[in-house]
């Protein structure tokens, strides 16, 4: 992708100097969220497993001339947030803005889904999330304000075949609803974006008969199509915007 190119439906310069940290930044919505951002202007930390996916998505933001630092992480660990966020902030002496979109799991019915395989699941999407936002808000948002975008998934009724991401979203939407309110009163909007079936290159990560399962989903949208990654970032870029100055402790479907 030639992030020179990218194409926002946001006025130029819209995040000129603030400073915006990634989680899952390396590949799908993480990766066009920080194209869309780095795009207004905004300096972009990439947070993610691996530093190769990481490096090469900065490589695609050079030409923006926008400032982007990577920071290999596991963020179920807790030591590593605290260093990973303490180093975004001495890389880039602020922080104004965190999507949590750090997250993942694999299909299977709840009955077959192992102590381990649940917990691995729940650290991910739940705790690694809840981590990330406490330190963003420990060590500069509450200071000094901030806005902070939760990726959750359309979990409204229910997630047959991957009971533990539902589980672990849904708890990422209360966490959500209570660190609005919690903090507020330091200038801080926390909400939430679900996206329902989007094209992502996340979709990769399936089997064959799973991808092929998932194709057939279009047809239950009502727009007939899945949504884009494009689509996504540019109500995650809204969130984070002064036009939404006065919205936390919400959701976008």
């Amino acid at each position: 992708m030639d992030a020179s190119a990218y194409r926002s439906v946001f006025r130029p310069g819209l995040f000129a100097s603030r400073v915006v940290l990634v989680t899952g930044a390396g590949s799908g919505i993480g990766r066009c969220t920080v194209h869309e951002l780095a795009a207004l202007g905004a300096s972009i930390a990439l947070a993610g497993r691996k530093a190769d996916k990481l490096e090469r998505v900065a490589g695609e933001l050079a030409a923006t001339g926008v400032r982007v630092t990577c920071h290999p992480v596991d963020i179920r660990d807790e030591d590593a947030v605290v260093a990973l966020v303490a180093a975004v902030i001495e890389r880039h002496g602020r922080l104004d803005g965190l999507v949590n979109n750090a997250g993942g799991q694999f299909p299977a019915p709840l009955e077959t889904i192992s102590l381990r395989g649940w917990n691995a699941v729940v650290s991910t999407n739940l705790t690694g999330g809840f981590l990330v936002a406490r330190e963003a808000y420990r060590q500069w948002m509450k200071a000094n304000g901030g806005a902070i975008v939760n990726m959750i998934a359309d979990i409204w009724q229910g997630m047959p075949g991957m009971g533990h991401s539902g589980a672990a979203r849904a708890g990422m939407l209360s966490f959500t609803e209570s660190a609005a309110c919690e903090w507020a009163a330091s200038g801080v909007r926390v909400n939430a974006v679900a996206p329902g079936w989007i094209a992502s290159s996340g979709l990769d990560t399936y089997d064959a008969s799973m991808r092929s399962q998932l194709r057939g989903l279009r047809a239950v949208v009502p727009l007939q199509r899945f949504g884009t990654e494009s689509e996504v970032s540019a109500t995650i870029a809204f969130l984070l915007s002064e036009a939404a100055a006065f919205i936390t402790g919400s959701c976008i479907r």
